[in-house]
C-alpha cells in the first residue's frame, strides 16, 4: 500500500465519530450483507451504482477497492457503474489524485469517455475506471451487491437486474459546485466523506 493512502486510510479510521449516526444503520447493513455473501461465494463483487457513473460510483469503488487491500480482505470485486454512461469526470479525478491515489491514462483510450488506471500500491491489483452502464460494468451474468449512491439512481432503478442485494449508500452530488470557487474543496469533501464510510464497512469485516 502507497504510505500516504496507508496514513489516510490509519486517519479516516480513526474519524468514525465524524460519520453522522444516522448513517450506521446502512453502513452496518452493507457489511452485514458482505460477510453474509462471503460466506455463500466467492468472490464477492460490489457494483457502485449512480446516474452517469462519473463521480460518486467511481470514488466510492476505488475507495472500497483500496479497503480491501488495506485490511487484507481476499476475493473482493469492485465495479462501478451508471444508468448512462458519460465519463470519469476530472474533477473526480483531481481530488483522488490529490488524496494520494495514483492515477493514470490507460492504453485504451476513449476520447470522450477516457479510462484510467488506478494504483493503491507495488505489488497490489490495479483498477480501471471509465464511465459505464451498470449491466456492462462486470462480466455478464455473474451477481453482485448494488451499492446506489445516488439518490436519483436508488430512485429510478427499483429493481437492479443481477443484484443479489441492494443497499442505499447515497451522497450528495458535487456537481452543484462545478465552476465555482468551492469546487476542489466540495469534490475533496465528497471523497473523504465516502472514504471515511467505506472503511467503516470494511474494518467490519
Amino acid at each position: 500500500m502507497e504510505p500516504v493512502l496507508d496514513q489516510l486510510i490509519d486517519q479516516l479510521s480513526e474519524e468514525e465519530d465524524r460519520i453522522p449516526e444516522s448513517r450506521y444503520p446502512v453502513l452496518d447493513a452493507l457489511a452485514k450483507i458482505i460477510r453474509e455473501e462471503r460466506k455463500a461465494k466467492e468472490p464477492v463483487r460490489l457494483n457502485f451504482i449512480c446516474t452517469h457513473n462519473s463521480r460518486r460510483s467511481q470514488i466510492a469503488q476505488i475507495w472500497a477497492h483500496a479497503a480491501a487491500a488495506a485490511y487484507q480482505i481476499p476475493h473482493m470485486e469492485m465495479y462501478s457503474g451508471g444508468t448512462e454512461a458519460t465519463a470519469f469526470h476530472p474533477n473526480a479525478v483531481r481530488a483522488m489524485r490529490t488524496l494520494g491515489f495514483r492515477i493514470s491514462l490507460s492504453e485504451q483510450q476513449q476520447k470522450e469517455n477516457p479510462r484510467y488506471e488506478i494504483s493503491v500500491g507495488t505489488g497490489l491489483p490495479s483498477l480501471t475506471c471509465y464511465s459505464k452502464r451498470f449491466d456492462e460494468s462486470l462480466p455478464k451474468d455473474e451477481s453482485f451487491v448494488a451499492v446506489m449512491t445516488c439518490s436519483d439512481a436508488d430512485q429510478n432503478c427499483p429493481v437492479v437486474p443481477g443484484a443479489t442485494s441492494r443497499i442505499p449508500l447515497t451522497y450528495e452530488d458535487p456537481k452543484a459546485f462545478d465552476g465555482t470557487d468551492r469546487e476542489q474543496q466540495a469534490y475533496l469533501n465528497t471523497a473523504v466523506e465516502i472514504g471515511r464510510e467505506i472503511i467503516r464497512v470494511f474494518r467490519r469485516l
